[in-house]
C-alpha cells in the first residue's frame, strides 16, 4: 500500500508539473543553469569512468581469448559493443543517479524544510513547475551528450589500454570495432538515456519535495531517490531492451 501511495502521487507530481509555464524567459534561465549545474559538472566523473572502464573492458576481453578460432578483432567488437548498448548508457546513468540524484534530492528537500517551497507557493508560483521542470529538461538535453561523450573516451581509453600492453594493434582494433556496426544500437543508447535521465531527476525531485522534518530527514530522502532512481533504471533498462531490441 505504501508502494502505491507513493507511485500515485509520483504521477500526481508530474500532471502539477507539466504546466505551461507563465514565463518562458524565467524557465530559460533556469534549464541553463540546470544544464551547468547537471551536465557540465558530471564530466569529469564520467570521463574517469568511461577511459578506466573501457580499458578493463578491452583488457578483460583480450586474457580470455585463447582460442585461435577467433579473430584478433573480436576483442574492439566486444569492446564497441558493450560499451555502446550497455555500458555508457545504463552503468553511466547509474553513476549519474548517485551523484545528480542525491544532489537534487537534497537541494529540493532544503529548500522544503526551509519553507522556501512554500514562500513561492504563497507568491502563487507552482514550485514544482519552477523548481522541477528546469531539471529535467536539462537532464534530457544533456545526458544523452554526456552518454556520447562516455562512448567516445571508453573506446578511446580500450585502444590506449591494448597498445601500452601491446595486445593488438591500432588498425585490428580499429577493424573490431567497425565490424558488424550497427547505427540502431547508438539509437538505442539514446532512448535509454533520456528515459533515465528523465526517471533520475523526477524521482530525487519527488522524494525531496515531499520531504517532512529536518535536515536528518533530507538525508534520508537522498538515499531514498538515489536507491528509488536505480531500481527505476534496472525495470526501464529491461523494458526497454524487450521492446527496442527483440
Amino acid at each position: 500500500m505504501n508502494l502505491l501511495f507513493h507511485i500515485g502521487r509520483y504521477f500526481l507530481m508530474l500532471r502539477t508539473l507539466f504546466a505551461v509555464p507563465s514565463k518562458w524567459n524565467i524557465l530559460w534561465k533556469r534549464i541553463v543553469s540546470e544544464l551547468h549545474i547537471i551536465g557540465i559538472n558530471s564530466l569529469p566523473i564520467v570521463a574517469l569512468m568511461s577511459s578506466f572502464m573501457g580499458g578493463v573492458i578491452a583488457l578483460q576481453t583480450a586474457s580470455n581469448m585463447t582460442t585461435p578460432l577467433l579473430p584478433d578483432y573480436t576483442v574492439g567488437y566486444i569492446t564497441q559493443s558493450s560499451t555502446i548498448l550497455e555500458f555508457s548508457p545504463t552503468i553511466i546513468s547509474l553513476i549519474l543517479a548517485g551523484k545528480v540524484g542525491s544532489n537534487i534530492a537534497s537541494e529540493v528537500g532544503t529548500m522544503r524544510v526551509t519553507e522556501q517551497i512554500d514562500a513561492l507557493e504563497i507568491m502563487g508560483v507552482n514550485s514544482l513547475n519552477f523548481l522541477v521542470l528546469p531539471k529535467i529538461i536539462g537532464a534530457v538535453l544533456f545526458f544523452p551528450i554526456l552518454v556520447i561523450f562516455s562512448m567516445a573516451l571508453s573506446l578511446i581509453g580500450g585502444w590506449l589500454a591494448l597498445i601500452f600492453s601491446d595486445l593488438t594493434t591500432t588498425e585490428t582494433y580499429v577493424l573490431g570495432i567497425r565490424s558488424f556496426f550497427n547505427p540502431f544500437h547508438i539509437t538505442y543508447a539514446l532512448i535509454k538515456t533520456v528515459f533515465f535521465g528523465f526517471l533520475i531527476v523526477s524521482i530525487s525531485s519527488y522524494y525531496g519535495y515531499y520531504v517532512k522534518g529536518g535536515s536528518l530527514d533530507v538525508g534520508k530522502a537522498s538515499t531514498q531517490a538515489v536507491v528509488s532512481s536505480t531500481v527505476a533504471i534496472l525495470i526501464m533498462n529491461f523494458l526497454l531492451t524487450y521492446l527496442l531490441l527483440l
